[in-house]
């Protein structure tokens, strides 16, 4: 279930645009799962009105962490809180990825594209917990978006890096890299979060390869959990497309269930 309470921001690092605050909620934390998001009030008045959605990045010890990067107004403002200020929280939210089949001695691959990394620690950790071989593909325009990936060398986890400019790691876009390592190491699992045309191609490649795939979309969100119809996307099930709320259906979906047309 939900929680909607106020809390503090114990922790909070920054590196430009991008931001991770870590805040104290044991509850909320004991309920949440990899792929699920909170709403978060950016600031103390009712302007901005709506809530923003932010992925849940991690849990440790009764707290979760966020990670987001500065889109418009409502990221923005809340990009200016501080260590100590306290914001309005509701979550978890979403149905996250789903984990159901037998995962010890699996291979996984996650593929995050600048701030679609952001659900993907979590599921990292969840995934090792769980004795899948995880290997974390973590793309970016270039080097400086790319600000966490310290802390997934730091918790023992595989990665490799690619930025669209050629200023670290594999030179080119992070679907490139995951191409080229398919071949050397066909992963039994892939799960992605990113811009859409890298989820779109991701998709594609999971396809070609018959790798079940998991997707984490993105939707500007009104509510966060489906009364106001504001973040549909065409999906299917049981082989009939219908428009699907990405708030609580998803934001997790199976890659072939996605109607990829009109996705730029």
């Amino acid at each position: 279930m939900p929680y909607a309470v106020k809390i503090p921001i114990v922790r909070k690092q920054s590196w430009g645009d991008y931001h991770l605050f870590r805040f104290q909620a044991p509850e909320m934390a004991a309920a949440a799962r990899p792929g699920q998001f909170v709403m978060i009030r950016p600031g103390e008045s009712t302007a901005p009105l709506l809530r923003r959605p932010i992925s849940i990045h991690g849990r440790d010890r009764g707290a979760l962490e966020i990670f987001f990067q500065v889109a418009g107004e409502g990221t923005a403002l809340l990009a200016r809180r501080k260590a100590g200020d306290t914001f309005d929280v509701l979550g978890p939210l979403g149905r996250g990825f789903d984990l159901d089949a037998p995962l010890d001695g699996k291979t996984a691959c996650l593929l995050g594209g600048g701030r679609g990394i952001a659900p993907l620690y979590f599921l990292a950790l969840e995934l090792a917990d769980r004795g899948a071989l995880v290997k974390v593909l973590y793309g970016g325009r270039t080097a400086d978006d790319l600000p966490v990936r310290d802390r997934f060398e730091e918790a023992g986890l595989e990665l490799a890096c690619s930025t669209d400019d050629g200023s670290f790691g594999f030179p080119g876009l992070v679907t490139g890299l995951l191409e080229t390592e398919i071949p050397v190491r066909r992963p039994d699992f892939l799960f992605v979060c990113g811009p859409d045309p890298m989820m779109k191609a991701a998709a594609g490649l999971a396809s070609r390869f018959r790798i079940p795939a998991q997707i984490s979309l993105e939707s500007v969100m009104g509510c966060g959990f489906g009364a106001c119809w504001g973040c549909v996307r065409r999906i299917k099930r049981a082989g009939a497309e219908a428009w699907r709320k990405i708030c609580e259906d998803g934001p997790v979906f199976p890659a072939e269930d996605i109607v990829w047309e009109g996705w730029k």
